[in-house]
């Protein structure tokens, strides 16, 4: 099966050859071919959306807000299978992919406040006879690049905010994972959306530059790695756009002796691991303070080895494969990269062999123990499952270790002490914050924060940062002179 793109309330086939498979990466089964937009197809969808989108920003925001509705019930109703579609071509578990939905509905949830969240405001008589309001409008046409760990949940971090707001809007979603986001537009489309207003581009660099070239797309959304968050934010800002990039992560969690130990060896087992360690959110470095070393590592290596790995369809399974045999290879090298630095390999998940899924890209659960701070294997977003251990002997040492790391995406705590926390949350120079939690997640009406090489912007995505991102403020100073006669 060979997808196509969807433009104009239409799906069109690619004009381009050139396709790659989707593999899944549990069975290395090929599901689908992904075309290969070059830069005339997406000239087509930005077209459309250009097209569409005087008629849609003129459009009430309270109609716009219907077909979202429309749409929550349609992804209530197909849930599960989405949530299936996500799990063959992504590798997570089956509960993993639902909830993964479950925030993407509730960004869909959140965006139908347009009504309320988009409203300006006013002063009578900032001057003498003279009124003042600032009103916000939308920007045009926008587009969102999205990665393959959350390939429904990220674009929704974007689309409903763009429409609500009056854009129209193009997205350009990962190529290892094009099906659920296809089928999600299949139900997009059973929402009676005016053609334009939302389409979809398959591709890979070639598409990504030409939405970043061309002159009526008006901001640029994108999720994925440091060094491709920093080439789009460059090239996007040159051409005059508006920007928001999230980079990559390093997230450290710091143990205090009086964390409650079963809550937070299995709070950052979820997160290092869960979604075999493959999103933004995910601990990879615990630092331990003092006495709490020993029992953390006894029980986290404990915890760790009762995993159970395999495919995410399968009853019972707990984390699946990594995206694709390259990702594999690159996290297995980072692992002999660690040890050949001076850590210690407390946990192995190199060389898994699941059985009936000989060919899948599996890794199990790995630790790295006594990492150096400032070492490669410290430094570098492994993407995978694995946890650093690190020690300190002080909160200000735990600190002062995760404040060195260039990014800044998550960083979380946990302790019983309240002096300890409120120190923690105070100083940390990290976006989201984590207190007794492993995956800081904010819920849709706060925005997904993240600081240093983590993001490239202003305004984030989601919650009142999206309609910050999505709408122009526009001032007007008013005086109307004579006298008001009434006459009828």
């Amino acid at each position: 099966m060979r997808l196509a793109n969807y433009i104009n309330g239409k799906w069109v086939p690619v004009t381009t050859s050139d396709v790659l498979p989707v593999i899944n990466p549990a069975t290395a089964e090929v599901l689908a071919e992904v075309p290969l937009s070059g830069e005339a197809d997406v000239a087509r969808a930005v077209e459309a959306a250009a097209a569409a989108f005087p008629e849609w920003r003129r459009t009430p925001a309270e109609e716009r807000i219907q077909y979202l509705f429309k749409l929550k019930s349609l992804f209530e109703a197909h849930l599960d299978e989405l949530a299936r579609l996500i799990t063959m071509e992504n590798g997570k578990t089956l509960a993993e992919s639902r909830g993964e939905l479950r925030r993407a509905i509730e960004n869909i949830e959140v965006a139908c406040g347009i009504p309320t969240l988009m409203q300006g405001y006013n002063l009578e008589d900032a001057a003498r006879g003279i009124d003042e309001h600032m009103i916000r409008q939308p920007l045009g046409v926008v587009a969102a690049i999205t990665p393959f760990n959350f390939p429904v949940m990220v674009p929704f971090w974007f689309l409903p905010y763009a429409i609500a707001c009056g854009n129209t809007f193009l997205l350009k979603p990962s190529e290892k994972v094009p099906l659920s986001i296809v089928r999600a537009f299949e139900l997009i489309e059973q929402t009676g959306l005016p053609p334009g207003v939302v389409n979809l581009v398959h591709g890979t660099k070639m598409a990504v530059d030409a939405l970043l070239d061309h002159p009526d797309v008006r901001a640029i959304s994108f999720v994925g790695s440091t060094p491709v968050a920093k080439y789009i934010y460059a090239r996007a800002a040159a051409q005059g756009k508006r920007v928001q990039c999230q980079g990559g992560a390093k997230n450290h969690v710091v143990v205090l002796p009086d964390a409650d130990l079963e809550m937070a060896t299995r709070s950052i087992s979820e997160s290092a691991f869960g979604c075999a360690g493959q999103r933004c959110l995910a601990v990879s470095v615990a630092v331990t303070v003092g006495e709490a070393h020993r029992a953390f590592r006894e029980a986290i290596a404990d915890i760790a080895r009762s995993i159970r790995v395999g495919y995410g369809l399968d009853e019972g399974v707990q984390m699946g494969p990594v995206i694709t045999r390259e990702s594999k290879a690159r996290i297995e090298a980072l692992i002999a990269k660690g040890v050949s630095e001076g850590a210690t390999l407390l946990l192995d998940g190199r060389g898994a062999k699941i059985p009936n899924y000989e060919h899948g890209n599996f890794l199990t659960p790995t630790l790295l123990e006594n990492v150096s701070p400032g070492s490669e294997v410290w430094q570098t977003e492994i993407f995978g499952p694995v946890l650093s251990l690190v020690r300190a002997e002080t909160v200000d040492e735990a600190i002062a270790i995760l404040s060195r790391h260039s990014y800044g995406n998550m960083a979380s705590i946990f302790t019983s002490s309240g002096a300890a926390a409120r120190k923690f949350r105070y100083e940390v120079p990290a976006g989201n914050i984590g207190i007794n939690v492993g995956v800081a997640a904010p819920m849709a009406f706060f925005p997904f924060s993240g600081w240093k090489e983590s993001f490239f912007g202003v305004v984030h995505g989601q919650g009142r940062d999206a309609i910050e991102f999505y709408t122009e403020k526009k001032v007007i100073v008013e005086r109307w002179l004579g006298e008001w006669t009434r006459t009828f």
